[in-house]
C-alpha cells in the first residue's frame, strides 16, 4: 500500500475513518490557529463581501434559481426529481407521464413574480401554466376542456420543458463537448479566469464504460493542449479526472484488477498533460474508495516520466475527518518522489451518501462530519496546513462561502501561491470582487458533456446548495442579515442541530442494531482475516443435541462447495433420536424477563464468534464475505427484534423449525428463536447440507442460557423433517424452502398433528422487476446484477425475470452483460470474489441443463464462465417473452430478461400476478404515480422501489410473501410472533340440522389497504407495512349461530368473511374455491377432514383455524421500500440538517 511508506500516517488515516467529532475538533481548532480578533475581523470582511456582492448587479442564475426553488420547497424537490431524469426518455409517452407527475401537483402560482430573474420568474410562469393544464383534481365543464387543452397540448408542453430543462442545464454546464465548452469559456478567461474542465458521466459500469471514459478524457486533453499557451502550469487551464470513470470496478475489494488496469490509463492520461503543460487533478469520491485512491495516486505520482512536472493535482474533502492526515499523505508522497503538486480543498460532494452508508452498514460512526460548522472549521484548519506546504503543495480553495474565502485571505501572505476555484454558473460576483481587491487567482470547475449526463451534476449542485441554510441559498435573500449569512463556523460549534443516529442506534429505542462491519476499511479487514485465520482449516462435528441420550450414528462427511477440504462431519439423527427429543421436550417457562435476557446475551456471544461464524459459513454453505457479514448482523437482529417482541401469553407448546442452506444462520436463528421467545419448546432442523452452523447456533443458545429441553437439534435428511412434523406431540411447524416441500409437509400435518396445527411457510417466488424509461440505467443495472447475481442468485428474493421498456432495452441490455462480465467468480473465501459457488451438484446440475435448453433455442443472451471443480455456475442472462415462460424457479444466478412497450405495463402486472407467486418484486421508475398504481396492483409481500430486491432488514422490512410464497406472517414483522402463542381454541355453539349445502362463492377480492404504518430505518428510505384484506374466510361453523361468530371475529379484524348455510361436505373443499382459511369450531373427527381435504388441495396453502383467528389470518401484510435517494440525494436530511 503507498501508505506503507509512512506507516504513522497510515494508522492515522485508518483511526480517523470514524473518528469521534468533539476531539477532532478541538484538535482542527488549534490548528486553524486563529485568535478571538482573527475570527472577529474575518466574520467582519466576510460581511463586507456579502454587502458588496448584494450591492453588485443581479446575482447569478444559480444563486436565484435555488433561493426560489430550495429544497424547503415541494416544487424544487419535484424540479430536481424532473431534471434528473427527463432527457434521458427516449419515447413520448413516458415523457407526458412524468412531466405530469412532477409538475401538476406542484404549487407554482406562490413562485409567481418572487425572483429578481427573468428568467426564472418566465420559468415560473411556463410550469404554473403546464401544471393547471395537467392537474385532473377540478369538477366539471373545466375539467372536460382542461384534457382538451392536454390532449392537443402535450407535445407543446413536452417541447416546452424539455427546453426549460435545456435551458437551465446550460446555465450550470459549460458545453456538449469539449470545444464548445472551450469555445464559451473564452469570455471568463479574458476577465483574468482560468479552468479545470470535468468531462461528465456516472462511474463505469462496464469495461467499455471505462475505455470510453478514457479516450473522452484524452481527447480532451489534446484538445485542452492548444489553449496551454503559459509556462507556468497554475496559469494553463486543466482536467478533472474520476478514477471511478476508468474501472467498472473501482473498490477496495478489487484492488488487484483496480492497480493492474487502471493505473496505465491514469498514467497515460498524466503523460499527456504534461506533454501539454496542464494539470490534471484527481476528483476525491466516496469515503471507501479512499485508501485505494491514495494507492493509486503514489503509483502514478512515483511514474518517473513524469518528473519536473508539476500539474499533478488531487481533491481533498474537508468533510471527512481524515482530511488533514490525507494532506500530511500527499505531502509525504511529494518529498518522496520529489514533486511539486497541486491539492483541491472542497468541502465534499458525498454528505447524504455517507451517512446512508454507514446506518445501513451499523456502523459505529461517519466518515464524515455530520454538522455543517464543522466541515467549515475543518476547511479552514486544512487550508492552514496547505498554505504552510507551499513548497511542495500549490492548494486550490474551491468555495463560494465569503467567510470561507475571507479565512483563505486573512490566512495567506502571497496570492501567487494559492487560488481560488468556483463551480461554473455560481461564485461569479464573490470571486470577481476579489480578485479585483486582492489579486487573487481564480479557476473555474466547468462541467462538459451531453444533456442526458449533466442532469446527475445538476442535481447535486441543487442538493448541496438548495438547503436553506447554505451560503449560495442566503446570499440572494436579503431578509438574512450580512452577519448571519457571514456568520463565525467556530460559534455555530455550540449551536444545537438535530443528531443523526449511527449505525447502532437506528433501532433505538427498540432494539440495538447488529454490529456492523465496514469491508473497505482496512483495519476492519485485518480484524476479521485474523478471526477467521484459525478457522481456515478447522474442522467441526455436527450431532443431536437432545435433551436425553443420543443414538450412536456413523458419521457423514459435510461437503465444501469450493471443492476445498471438508469443513466436517454430521452424525445425522435417528428415528429413536426423534422419539427422544419429543419425550424430552419441555417448554421454556421462565419468566419474561429471563428469556429476553438469555436470547440478548446470546446475539452477544454471536456477534462476538464472528470469525469463526465467516469460516464456517465460507467452507459450509459458499457464501462470499459480504454475504457471512449480512447473515450473522440478520441473526443477531432477529434475536434481538424477538427478545424485545416476547409476551406473556401461553405458548404452543412443541414448535418444530426447519430451516435452508441458502440463510443456515440468519433464519434458522429467526424460526428459533421466535419460537423460544414466545415460550415453546423447539426441535430444529437445519438443512441436509448446512448443519455445522446450526450446531454453532445450537451451543451458542444453549451457553447462553436456553435449557436443553427447550431446544433440541436435529441434523439430517427429510426423513427427519417427516418425523418431526409428522407427530400428534407437535403444535407448530415453522419451515422455509421450497413450495413443493411446504406442501408435503402440510399434508404430513394434516394427517398426524392435531387439526389446525399452524404452519408458518415460507416459499419460493417467481420475482420479477420492472425497469421503465425514466430509470437511470446505471442504478437500474446495479441493482439488477446484485438482485439475480449476488450469493450465486441463491436468494428466494432474487429477481428471476426482468422486465425493460423496449424504448431502453437496446442499451440497458448491453450495460447489463457488461457488468456481468466485470463479476468475479471463484472461492468466496476471498474479498474479490463477486459469486461463489451453488450449493451442490444437484443444483448445480439443474441450472445447467436450464441454460443449456435456452443455448439450444438461440436464447441465451450472456453468460459467464464457471471455474473449475466445485459447484461453480457461470451467471446467465437468457431471452424470455414474459414470466408465464417460467415453469418454475431457478434457483441459482440466471436472469431471464423480456421487453415490453410503454403501454403495456398493466398487462406485465397481470402476468406476475396470475404466476400464483408474490414474494417479491421490483420496480424502476421516477413517476411517483407509477409507483402508487403499481404497487396497489401487484400481488407480492416485499415491493422495492428503485434498489435493488434482496436483503430484507429485520423489524423495517419485514419478510414474506403470499400466495404460493408464502402463508405469513411476515418474518421480522410485528404479526410473526403471535403465531407462536397457544392459538385461541373455541367451542360451537350450534350444530348443523339442514341438507349438506355446497360451497359459497368467493365474493370479489378487492384489495383495500386497512392500514399502513412506518417502519424505522436508515436515513434515504421509505419503508411501508400495510395490510389489506386476504382472500374470503369460509366460516363452516358448525352451526349458524356459531358461523355468525366466526364471520363476526374476522370483519372485526378487518377481513372478508363468508358464512355457510349448511353443513358442507370436506371433500369439497378440495377443488372448491381458494379462500383465505376455514374456520371450523365443530368436532375433531370432521376438523381432521377438513384438514387433510384443504392439505390435498394444489396451489396455494389454505389453513384450518379451530379457534379466533389472529391479525396476519385475516390480513395479508405489504411493505414497500422506496431508495427516496435514487433521484440524485437525500432532500430530507439535507433540509433537515438545514
Amino acid at each position: 500500500m503507498a501508505l506503507d511508506h509512512a506507516p504513522a500516517l497510515r494508522q492515522t488515516i485508518d483511526a480517523r475513518t470514524y473518528a469521534e467529532p468533539d476531539a477532532l475538533l478541538t484538535e482542527l481548532k488549534a490548528q486553524a490557529d486563529l485568535s478571538p480578533e482573527d475570527r472577529a475581523k474575518i466574520t467582519a470582511d466576510a460581511a463586507g463581501l456579502v454587502r458588496d456582492i448584494r450591492g453588485t448587479s443581479a446575482p447569478g442564475m444559480m444563486e436565484v434559481f435555488l433561493a426560489e426553488y430550495g429544497l424547503s420547497t415541494e416544487e424544487g424537490v419535484a424540479l430536481m426529481c424532473l431534471a434528473e431524469a427527463l432527457l434521458r426518455v427516449p419515447d413520448a409517452e413516458t415523457i407526458d407521464a412524468l412531466i405530469e407527475d412532477k409538475i401538476a401537483p406542484s404549487d407554482w402560482g406562490r413562485h409567481m413574480g418572487h425572483s429578481t430573474s427573468s428568467l426564472v420568474n418566465a420559468s415560473t410562469w411556463a410550469l404554473m401554466l403546464t401544471g393547471r393544464v395537467l392537474d385532473d383534481d377540478q369538477p366539471g365543464p373545466v375539467r372536460h376542456l382542461r384534457a382538451a387543452i392536454k390532449r392537443l397540448g402535450e407535445p407543446v408542453i413536452r417541447t416546452a420543458v424539455s427546453r426549460a430543462m435545456r435551458e437551465m442545464g446550460r446555465q450550470f454546464v459549460l458545453g456538449e463537448d469539449i470545444q464548445a465548452a472551450m469555445k464559451r469559456a473564452r469570455g471568463m478567461e479574458k476577465k483574468g479566469f482560468t479552468y479545470s474542465y470535468d468531462m461528465l458521466g456516472e462511474a463505469a459500469r462496464t469495461e467499455a464504460d471505462a475505455k470510453r471514459y478514457h479516450l473522452s478524457y484524452s481527447r480532451a486533453i489534446s484538445a485542452i493542449a492548444d489553449a496551454c499557451t503559459h509556462d507556468d502550469i497554475r496559469k494553463n487551464p486543466g482536467i478533472s479526472v474520476k478514477l471511478s470513470a476508468l474501472h467498472p470496478r473501482y473498490e477496495l475489494a478489487q484492488e488487484e484488477a483496480v492497480m493492474r488496469d487502471l493505473v496505465p490509463r491514469l498514467r497515460a492520461l498524466a503523460l499527456l498533460a504534461k506533454s501539454a503543460g496542464m494539470g490534471l487533478n484527481i476528483d476525491a469520491e466516496e469515503a471507501d474508495r479512499l485508501a485505494l485512491s491514495l494507492e493509486v495516486i503514489d503509483t502514478v505520482m512515483g511514474e518517473p516520466a513524469l518528473a519536473g512536472w508539476d500539474g499533478f493535482g488531487v481533491v481533498v474533502q474537508a468533510y471527512g475527518p481524515r482530511a488533514g492526515v490525507v494532506i500530511d499523505t500527499l505531502y509525504e508522497m511529494a518529498q518522496r518522489h520529489d514533486r511539486r503538486i497541486m491539492a483541491r480543498l472542497v468541502k465534499g460532494a458525498y454528505w447524504d451518501t455517507e451517512i446512508k452508508r454507514a446506518q445501513v452498514e451499523g456502523i459505529d460512526g461517519f466518515p464524515v462530519f455530520t454538522r455543517k460548522a464543522a466541515t467549515d472549521v475543518s476547511y479552514i484548519a486544512n487550508a492552514r496546513k496547505l498554505l504552510g506546504m507551499t513548497d511542495r503543495i500549490y492548494p486550490q480553495f474551491a468555495t463560494h462561502n465569503a467567510h470561507t474565502v475571507a479565512a483563505v485571505l486573512h490566512m495567506a501572505d502571497d496570492p501567487e501561491a494559492y487560488e481560488f476555484q468556483r463551480l461554473h454558473g455560481m461564485g461569479e460576483t464573490l470571486h470577481d470582487i476579489v480578485m479585483q481587491k486582492h489579486g487573487t487567482r481564480c479557476r473555474i470547475y466547468a462541467p462538459v458533456g451531453a444533456h442526458r449526463d449533466l442532469l446527475a451534476y445538476l442535481v447535486r449542485r441543487l442538493l448541496e446548495n438548495g438547503a436553506n441554510s447554505s451560503f449560495v441559498n442566503q446570499i440572494v435573500d436579503e431578509d438574512v442579515p450580512p452577519e448571519v449569512v457571514a456568520a463565525d463556523p467556530f460559534d455555530q460549534l455550540h449551536d444545537s442541530v438535530p443528531s443523526i443516529p449511527k449505525g447502532p442506534e437506528v433501532f433505538q429505542p427498540q432494539r440495538a442494531n447488529a454490529r456492523g462491519f465496514d469491508l473497505a476499511h482496512t483495519p476492519t479487514l485485518a480484524a476479521i482475516e485474523e478471526a477467521r485465520a484459525h478457522f481456515a482449516e478447522a474442522t467441526w462435528e455436527a450431532a443431536p443435541l437432545l435433551a436425553g441420550e443420543a443414538a450412536p450414528e456413523a458419521a457423514e462427511t459435510v461437503a465444501n462447495p469450493t471443492g476445498g477440504a471438508s469443513p466436517g462431519t454430521v452424525r445425522p439423527a435417528s428415528k429413536a433420536d426423534v422419539a427422544t427429543a419429543l419425550d424430552t421436550a419441555a417448554p421454556w417457562d421462565a419468566p419474561l424477563n429471563t428469556r429476553r435476557d438469555t436470547l440478548l446475551r446470546a446475539a452477544d456471544m454471536l456477534e462476538d464468534r464472528y470469525g469463526e461464524i465467516f469460516a464456517i459459513l465460507a467452507r459450509e454453505a459458499g457464501k462470499g464475505l459480504p454475504d457471512c457479514v449480512a447473515e450473522l448482523r440478520e441473526a443477531v437482529d432477529f434475536l434481538r427484534y424477538y427478545a424485545g417482541q416476547a409476551t406473556n401469553e401461553p405458548p404452543a407448546g412443541i414448535f418444530t423449525c426447519i430451516s435452508p442452506w441458502n440463510f443456515p444462520l440468519a433464519i434458522f436463528c429467526g424460526q428459533v428463536t421466535a419460537a423460544l421467545a414466545a415460550g415453546n419448546a423447539v426441535l430444529a432442523k437445519p438443512a441436509e447440507q448446512t448443519p455445522l452452523i446450526a450446531q454453532l447456533a445450537v451451543k451458542v443458545l444453549h451457553e447462553a442460557g436456553v435449557p436443553r429441553a427447550a431446544l433440541q437439534l436435529l441434523p439430517g435428511g427429510g426423513e427427519v423433517g417427516a418425523a418431526l412434523t409428522g407427530d400428534a406431540r407437535v403444535n407448530g411447524v415453522a419451515f422455509t424452502g421450497s413450495t413443493a416441500t411446504a406442501l408435503r409437509i402440510r399434508a404430513n400435518m394434516a394427517e398426524h398433528c392435531a387439526p389446525g396445527t399452524p404452519l408458518i411457510a415460507e416459499t419460493g417466488g417467481l420475482n420479477a422487476m420492472i425497469v421503465d424509461s425514466t430509470a437511470l440505467p446505471e442504478q437500474a443495472v446495479q441493482a439488477i446484477v446484485e438482485s439475480a447475481f449476488q450469493s450465486a442468485g441463491q436468494r428466494c428474493s432474487a429477481v428471476r425475470c426482468l422486465y425493460v421498456q423496449e424504448d431502453i432495452a437496446e442499451d440497458l441490455i448491453t450495460m447489463l452483460k457488461g457488468a456481468m462480465q466485470a463479476l468475479r467468480m471463484g472461492d468466496p473465501w476471498h474479498l474479490s470474489t463477486d459469486v461463489g459457488p451453488v450449493i451442490d451438484d444437484a443444483a448445480r446440475q439443474t441450472i445447467v441443463d436450464h441454460v443449456e435448453a435456452a443455448r439450444a433455442e438461440g436464447r441465451l443472451i450472456a453468460e459467464l464462465e464457471a471455474p473449475e471443480g466445485g459447484t461453480f455456475v457461470g451467471p446467465a442472462i437468457l431471452k424470455v417473452d414474459g414470466i408465464s415462460d417460467m415453469q418454475r424457479e431457478i434457483f441459482g444466478p440466471v436472469l431471464h430478461v423480456a421487453t415490453f412497450k410503454s403501454h403495456e405495463l398493466d398487462d406485465v402486472i397481470d402476468a406476475i400476478n396470475a404466476t400464483g407467486y408474490g414474494l417479491t418484486f421490483g420496480l424502476h421508475t421516477r413517476i411517483d404515480d407509477r409507483v402508487q398504481h403499481v404497487s396497489e396492483r401487484i400481488e407480492a409481500g416485499n415491493i422495492y422501489v428503485n434498489r435493488n430486491q434482496i436483503g430484507a432488514i429485520v423489524g423495517s422490512q419485514p419478510f414474506g410473501g403470499e400466495g404460493l410464497s408464502g402463508t405469513g406472517p411476515k418474518a421480522g414483522g410485528p404479526n410473526y410472533l403471535p403465531r407462536f402463542a397457544a392459538p385461541d381454541h373455541q367451542e360451537a355453539s350450534g350444530t348443523w340440522d339442514n341438507a349438506q349445502q355446497s360451497l359459497p362463492a368467493l365474493p370479489a377480492h378487492l384489495p383495500t389497504v386497512l392500514e399502513t404504518q412506518s417502519m424505522p430505518g436508515p436515513t434515504g428510505e421509505s419503508n411501508r407495512l400495510s395490510t389489506l384484506p386476504r382472500p374470503a374466510l369460509l366460516c363452516m361453523g358448525p352451526g349458524a349461530e356459531t358461523a355468525a361468530a366466526q364471520a363476526k371475529a374476522v370483519r372485526a379484524l378487518g377481513g372478508v368473511a363468508v358464512e355457510a348455510t349448511g353443513p358442507i361436505d370436506p371433500e369439497a373443499l378440495t377443488t372448491g374455491p381458494a379462500y383465505g382459511g376455514v374456520l371450523w369450531w365443530g368436532d375433531e373427527e370432521t376438523a381432521r377432514q377438513i384438514d387433510k381435504a384443504l392439505a390435498a388441495r394444489e396451489g396455494a396453502i389454505i389453513p384450518l383455524l379451530r379457534g379466533k383467528p389472529d391479525t396476519a389470518r385475516v390480513r395479508a401484510e405489504r411493505h414497500v421500500c422506496v431508495d427516496t435517494t435514487a433521484s440524485g440525494g437525500n432532500a430530507q436530511l439535507l433540509g433537515m440538517m438545514a
